[in-house]
């Protein structure tokens, strides 16, 4: 018996994640309602522990021998360039090959195929799915259905539709936690487990709407107490309800604006995004003015000094390229921070964690 979406939607989410964990691990990675804060904080140390190992031949060369028995579907089949390699090399760090679908022309779907069918096929010859899918729900969809028949692999959400990014958002808390990051210990691993985000402003603007990004990475911030945040957007492009419901359960400190320039003194964070208007039906978004929301050099002077500037990519005029070699410019370290967190994550999924930490205690003082 399968799960469909439909279903899935009205499912509490303490089931929902409870269907996803295995034994109060991740094992599909689809929600980010999935992960505690107890793993946040492994990932990003385990993350910082990769990233220091492939420093040296020797590392890189134990990190490749991890996972080179494993290997890994990309299937992408909305577009994407950041995620797609973001993944594709933290394979690679591992040592786990992987193959790739991205147009499905060119697979058996175009012969009448269906993509459960696809899915279902792809789950025998790999051992783990990285998906990204214009469809809300789709993957979550397919790991229920590769339970229910026993043909369980796990399967990691590479970004759904509008809905959930869980991996942008985790390598986007990893980067506000070095970005907030006080004090490092030996070779430079930041105390993740300190709280560095209490008493934090941070600030989402643009179509937070239709943002995933968004989405993600505020259910994530619900694990850390003492966070306030800062929504600016269209009226049309507002968060949704179950986010502000979300948000309000869990006595999240919230507010809304309509003008960066008001808030953006205040800020220790800000998260830009893009129109996201892909989305449009009949081009709605058009009409919309979005000099507001937009992040100009202008500003800077307004800026905290140690103020850290976030975003998911692509851009397009909502941030100012000549902030591009401001030092509180952090959208770049997002990118190489993505990687070594994809890495830190499939790490995991294979339980090939134990072994980094046992590693980096053998050759580094921590």
């Amino acid at each position: 018996m399968t799960t469909d979406s439909s279903v899935l939607s009205t499912m509490p989410t303490a089931k929902r994640v409870a269907l996803l964990n295995r034994d109060d691990r991740l094992f599909h990675v689809i929600l980010a309602q999935q992960v505690q804060r107890e793993t946040i904080d492994h990932l990003c140390k385990l993350a910082e522990m990769i990233r220091t190992v492939a420093e040296t031949r020797q590392g890189v060369h134990f990190l490749r021998t991890l996972l080179s028995h494993k290997r890994a579907m990309l299937y992408f089949i909305q577009p994407s360039t950041r995620t797609f390699l973001s993944f594709a090399s933290a394979c690679q760090i591992l040592g786990m090959p992987y193959d790739e679908v991205r147009n499905p022309s060119v697979s058996s779907e175009i012969k009448g195929e269906t993509e459960d069918d696809t899915i279902r096929v792809l789950s025998q010859y790999f051992d783990l799915i990285i998906m990204r899918h214009p469809v809300e729900g789709f993957a979550e969809t397919m790991a229920h259905e590769l339970d229910a028949l026993h043909l369980s692999i796990p399967i990691v959400n590479g970004g759904s539709g509008k809905d959930q990014h869980p991996t942008q958002a985790l390598l986007d808390i990893y980067t506000l936690l070095r970005s907030f990051a006080e004090d490092s210990g030996p070779k430079g691993i930041p105390s993740f487990a300190h709280d560095r985000m209490a008493g934090k402003t941070i600030a989402f603007v643009g179509d937070l709407k239709r943002g995933r990004t968004v989405r993600s990475l505020v259910y994530l911030l619900g694990r850390y107490p003492g966070v306030r945040l800062r929504f600016v957007s269209p009226p049309e492009l507002g968060l949704e309800h179950d986010i502000i419901s979300y948000m309000k359960r869990n006595e999240m400190e919230y507010e809304t604006a309509s003008d960066l320039g008001e808030i953006i003194g205040d800020c220790d964070a800000v998260y830009m995004t893009r129109l996201q208007d892909e989305y449009d039906i009949k081009g709605e978004s058009k009409s919309i003015d979005y000099d507001r929301f937009r992040l100009s050099a202008d500003m800077a002077p307004q800026f905290k000094p140690n103020l850290a500037i976030l975003h998911p990519l692509p851009r397009r005029n909502e941030l100012d390229r000549a902030l591009d070699t401001d030092p509180r410019a952090r959208y770049w370290d997002q990118v190489k921070n993505g990687m070594w967190m994809r890495a830190a994550i499939i790490a995991y999924i294979f339980n090939a964690d134990a072994a980094i930490l046992d590693h980096f205690q053998s050759h580094y003082t921590y």
